[in-house]
């Protein structure tokens, strides 16, 4: 019986610490977009071009993963 309460007070010891840490980290995470935003900086995967012609590519990426998904459904071989 003693075992078990060293054992489930270590758990939840290392949850603790684990919660903490990632508490910490998230917070930081928020703190840095918030400058980012304050800075009016662009973040890095909107610098490459524009969103519009992203949102066209990633539309026909889609469109093709739909195609070839319905042709295995119909059993068809590309």
């Amino acid at each position: 019986m003693e075992v078990d309460m060293i054992i489930a007070g270590t758990a939840l010891v290392a949850l603790v610490i684990m919660a903490g840490a990632a508490l910490v980290g998230w917070q930081g995470w928020l703190a840095l977009k918030n400058r980012e935003l304050e800075l009016g900086r662009t973040p890095p995967e909107m610098e490459n071009g524009s969103p519009e012609g992203m949102a066209r590519i990633e539309i026909a990426d889609l469109k093709e993963r739909i195609r070839k998904l319905e042709a295995i459904a119909s059993g068809v071989d590309l």
